[in-house]
């Protein structure tokens, strides 16, 4: 299926590993030519050369701290400077840290907040003018199943993303006749290096290796295995193209059935 995305420009934060790398990817299996950004340079500008050997697509790359207001105006301006316009933003920032509800500081609470809250709010306020331009736009937020059903020791991941849910929302309202689109994305448990991170972190504290906490948790999925990041990209590509025309201001999980809400 084409999804009409040939010659679009997508940018996409941290795109240099795991689920932002598979965005970018896939977009630009698509047609589409792709800015990615992360702070390390040399996973940078190896994630770009292995897009540009996958695909045709140009790929530009941005060094940056997302947390950070100047780079992500940096990275939109730079985008739109190098290509000439802006269509589709993919907003994906590291997870924010680990803590629970009652042991976590208020550092850590600041750090949250401007990876998992503010992040996504300023993507969004840099990027609708250059997409207004046009008359057309994409905007995907990739947030986490938290905001559907708390994990255990992701407390800041579920309060911040939340309110990137209600921010995604009202933005969606008010740019709709604009032709842009906003969406959230909330991948479960996708095996990327954070996920085996967060993994070998629970088994050093149960006293389990990181392999038996890996399996434990995929038995608990009903389809029995943990996510491809691709999978979800996949979802992404196809929510920032021309066939998605009517679907906005939504939340979609891709988690494998673990989230157990009817709605």
């Amino acid at each position: 299926m084409d999804l009409g995305i040939k010659g679009r420009v997508a940018v996409i934060g941290g795109g240099s590993k795991g689920l932002g790398k598979a965005c970018a990817l896939s977009l630009a299996q698509e047609g589409a030519n792709v800015a990615i950004c992360s702070r390390n340079v040399e996973d940078l500008e190896a994630a770009a050369q292995e897009i540009r050997t996958a695909t045709e697509a140009q790929v530009l790359t941005v060094p940056g701290d997302l947390s950070r207001l100047p780079d992500i105006q940096n990275l939109i301006q730079t985008t739109v400077d190098h290509f000439g316009r802006l269509d589709i933003v993919v907003s994906n920032s590291g997870g924010p840290p680990e803590g629970r509800a009652v042991d976590t500081q208020e550092e850590t609470w600041d750090r949250a907040f401007q990876m998992a809250l503010n992040f996504f709010i300023r993507m969004g306020r840099e990027a609708v003018p250059h997409l207004r331009k046009q008359s057309w736009g994409r905007i995907i937020n990739i947030l986490a199943s938290t905001v559907y059903q708390p994990i255990d020791n992701l407390v800041t991941s579920g309060v911040t993303r939340m309110g990137a849910v209600a921010y995604a929302k009202s933005l969606a309202d008010e740019v709709g006749r604009d032709n842009i689109l906003v969406n959230n994305v909330a991948p479960g448990f996708l095996l990327t290096d954070r996920m085996v991170h967060i993994f070998e972190t629970r088994g050093a504290e149960t006293g389990v290796s990181t392999e038996e906490a890996l399996n434990a948790r995929s038995s608990s999925i009903p389809l029995g295995r943990f996510g491809r990041p691709e999978e979800l990209a996949d979802l992404v590509a196809f929510l920032a193209s021309e066939k998605n025309g009517y679907i906005t201001g939504t939340t979609i999980l891709v988690d494998g059935g673990v989230v157990r809400s009817v709605m």
